[in-house]
C-alpha cells in the first residue's frame, strides 16, 4: 500500500506542478505558452503519469477518479481515504514549490469561472469530470488492447477537456489540483464548484458506466 501511497503523490505533485505549473509561467512570460500550450501541457503529463504510475496505484491523481473507481467497484473502499490524502499532499506540495520558484505569483494557477458564474463552473466541471472518469472507467473494463492505449487515450480526454473548459471554468477536473492553488493564493469563492463538480460528474460517471457495462454483459452472443 505505500508504494501506491507514494505512487499518488508523485503522480499528483507532477500533474499540478507542470499543469499549474505552466499557467504560472505563462503569466511570467506575457502569455509565451498560451491556452493551446497550457491544455498540452496537462495531457502530456496526465499521460507520462499514467505509463509511470499505472501499473502501481492506477495513477488516479485525483480524488474525483478514485471515488469514481470506487463507486463502479473497482478499488476497495479501505483503499479511498489514503489516496485521497497522498494525492491532496501531493499537490500541495506541487503549489508550495511553485510559490517558491515564483513568489510575486498570485493565484498559481487557480481555477476561476468565467464572468464569475458559480453555475458555469459546477456545470462544466461536473461534465467535463463525467467525460473524463466514464473513459477512464471504458477503458479498464474494455477490450485487451485498451490498456497499452490508457495514457493516450485519458491525455487525449483531458485535451479536449481543457480545450473546451479551460475558458470556462479553467477545467480543473480533480478537486486536489483545485484545492492546493485555491487554499495558498486565498482565492477561495467558488472552491466548492471545484470540489463538488467533479466528484458529482464521477459518481454519475461510474453510474452510466454499470448501466452500459451490465447491458453488455447481458447481450447475446
Amino acid at each position: 500500500m505505500l508504494k501506491k501511497l507514494l505512487s499518488e503523490f508523485a503522480g499528483s505533485f507532477f500533474l499540478v506542478f507542470a499543469g499549474t505549473g505552466a499557467i504560472v509561467v505563462n503569466n511570467a512570460t506575457n502569455g509565451s505558452i498560451g491556452h493551446i500550450g497550457i491544455c498540452m501541457v496537462f495531457a502530456l503529463v496526465i499521460c507520462v503519469m499514467v505509463y509511470a504510475f499505472g501499473n502501481v496505484s492506477g495513477a488516479h491523481m485525483n480524488p474525483a477518479v478514485t471515488i469514481g473507481l470506487w463507486s463502479a467497484g473497482i478499488i476497495k473502499i479501505k483503499d479511498v481515504p489514503g489516496y485521497i490524502v497522498a494525492q491532496v499532499a501531493g499537490a500541495f506540495a506541487a503549489t508550495l514549490t511553485l510559490k517558491w520558484f515564483f513568489p510575486m505569483e498570485k493565484l498559481f494557477g487557480t481555477c476561476q469561472p468565467y464572468n464569475d458564474s458559480w453555475k458555469m463552473a459546477f456545470g462544466m466541471e461536473f461534465i467535463l469530470t463525467f467525460l473524463l472518469v466514464f473513459t477512464i472507467l471504458m477503458v479498464i473494463t474494455g477490450e485487451k488492447e485498451y490498456p497499452a492505449l490508457a495514457g493516450i487515450i485519458i491525455g487525449g480526454v483531458i485535451l479536449l477537456d481543457c480545450l473546451v473548459g479551460g475558458p470556462v471554468s479553467g477545467a480543473g477536473l480533480n478537486p486536489s489540483r483545485c484545492l492546493s492553488p485555491a487554499i495558498i493564493s486565498g482565492t477561495t469563492k467558488h472552491l466548492w464548484c471545484y470540489i463538488a463538480g467533479p466528484i458529482g460528474g464521477a459518481l454519475v460517471a461510474a453510474i452510466g458506466h454499470s448501466i452500459i457495462y451490465r447491458e453488455k454483459e447481458n447481450k447475446p452472443a
